[in-house]
């Protein structure tokens, strides 16, 4: 085994928002021969622990993709077994919220969810609105896609009403219709399990975001491999587009 550095925790470069594809939790699962809603449950487990690592380290903002607009063309059993997750997950948010000082906010499209979701949904939003902690941000039945039609369908409408004049537009109104009005824009993506795409996840907001890749799988994501990504982000010499001086 080759020898690994210990990295001086100290001397990282915290990132205000982290965003994480979380992938390989089917992956995880079939390695140990498993179901693939065993691979999702303990991939919801090392979310939990993820949460805290990065509310303690100082990140302000974490958002995470959770189920995509496109995921509903998996089997019938694993969607269900997702949604049941999710409830069971924004069941007992609803408690961490207040224990952790945590605030939540989902993005995505609503309509398609099921009832006790949606309400569950409304539910931990409320509860938490007022919390001063890290900003959980959690993107379920989301697509970038989607959501820029989406901000594009309501933009125009306020251009027909004549309560927004086209000349004025910006990328600032732009931001402010999409569904992270008021949330920066990541510092940091992070996607696991070796993959290298951005899978039509927060295609506007992550134009100046560092990337970090890591063949590790979800489930096995915790504290240490956030480290290494962290540090990775730390070393990095970020110009926006602008030359160094």
């Amino acid at each position: 085994m080759l020898f690994q550095k210990k990295i001086d925790e100290s001397k990282l470069k915290i990132p205000a928002h982290v965003a994480i594809i979380m992938d390989g939790n089917g992956r995880w699962a079939k390695k140990r021969m498993l179901p693939r809603k065993a691979g999702h449950k303990k991939g919801a487990e090392a979310l939990e622990e993820i949460i805290e690592d990065a509310a303690k380290l100082g990140v302000k903002y974490l958002t995470v993709y959770a189920f995509s607009t496109e995921n509903w063309n998996r089997s019938t059993e694993e969607v269900d077994a997702l949604m049941d997750l999710f409830a069971q997950y924004l069941k007992d948010c609803v408690e961490r919220t207040n224990k952790n000082n945590m605030r939540v906010k989902v993005i995505g499209e609503r309509s398609r969810l099921r009832s006790d979701l949606i309400e569950r949904i409304n539910e931990v939003e409320e509860t938490s609105k007022n919390n001063t902690g890290i900003t959980f941000v959690l993107a379920v039945n989301y697509g970038s896609r989607d959501e820029i039609t989406r901000a594009v369908r309501k933009l125009s409408s306020n251009v027909k009403d004549g309560a927004i004049n086209p000349e004025e537009i910006d990328m600032d109104t732009i931001s402010s219709f999409l569904d992270t009005a008021s949330i920066p824009d990541p510092d940091l993506l992070i996607r696991t399990s070796g993959e290298e795409r951005l899978s039509n996840f927060l295609l506007w907001q992550l134009a100046y975001s560092e990337f970090y890749f890591t063949d590790c799988l979800w489930p096995d994501f915790n504290r240490d491999e956030l480290i290494k990504a962290i540090y990775a982000y730390t070393k990095r010499d970020r110009r926006f587009g602008g030359r160094k001086k």
